[in-house]
């Protein structure tokens, strides 16, 4: 049995990452911890901290974590390449306790953004659309800046230059945000959950992927493959590619 506990328990990712673990027949839940709440029973008992908290909160909470020789699996938004770099710090000093952030733990998600790198270098043009729920708190998603990162790094390895553009007047920002010579738009809209879509272009053709989680179950099985490998992962592991064989 592998002993898990849970930072952001009480926000609905958290919740549902309790009671996937306490489903499971290989895990133990031995705490579920919101802001601000005890973490005696974690530093006591817990092998594996899942933390699904706020930008704000999760470097701290990946430290504390560390310092106990605790491994950690990470769901929160709002990691630049600065951060990341960051807690790989943090987790060298720390071997052989592993981290793995993760910018989405749902299976497809991680199949869309593998699919987008394979076929960008192929487009002249490439925008990307991601949609969510009103609560979430930032923006562009985590999700998406992944997936600008990567199709930026393919168009470099295929000799494209920067996406055609030729607007010169945006004051409202309406061309939405640029993430590595990627424009990304971001939607918060009530009745949604986490939605992308990347769009491809080139003369005569373009090519959308798309890719919807209509409900936070679809995270756990990601979440819960993580929670079982970390402990064999030291270091800081970014996004569950590997663990899928992708």
């Amino acid at each position: 049995m592998i002993r898990v506990a849970v930072f952001g328990a009480g926000g609905r990712m958290g919740g549902e990452v309790c009671r996937a673990v306490a489903a499971a027949d290989d895990l133990e839940l031995v705490a579920a911890v919101d802001a601000d709440e005890p973490r005696e029973e974690v530093e006591e008992k817990a092998q594996v901290v899942v933390d699904f908290t706020t930008p704000d909160a999760v470097i701290g909470n990946i430290a504390w974590c560390l310092e106990r020789g605790i491994h950690v699996v990470v769901g929160t938004s709002g990691f630049t390449a600065e951060r990341l770099d960051h807690v790989r710090e943090l987790a060298a000093l720390a071997h052989p306790t592993g981290v793995l952030v993760a910018s989405n733990f749902s299976i497809g998600a991680v199949v869309m953004m593998h699919v987008a790198e394979q076929v960008a270098g192929f487009f002249e043009s490439a925008e990307i659309v991601e949609l969510h729920h009103p609560n979430k708190l930032d923006a562009p998603s985590g999700t998406a800046l992944a997936t600008a990162a990567r199709i930026a790094a393919a168009r470099t390895a295929a000799g494209l230059g920067a996406v055609p553009d030729a607007t010169s007047s945006d004051p409202d920002g309406a061309r939405g945000a640029m993430v590595d010579g990627i424009h990304v738009h971001a939607v918060r809209l009530r009745g949604l959950v986490a939605h992308q879509e990347v769009l491809f272009g080139t003369a005569g053709e373009t090519f959308t992927l798309r890719h919807d989680s209509y409900d936070r179950v679809s995270f756990m099985p990601g979440v819960l493959l993580a929670v079982r490998a970390v402990s064999d992962l030291p270091g800081l592991t970014v996004g569950i590619d590997s663990l899928l064989g992708v």
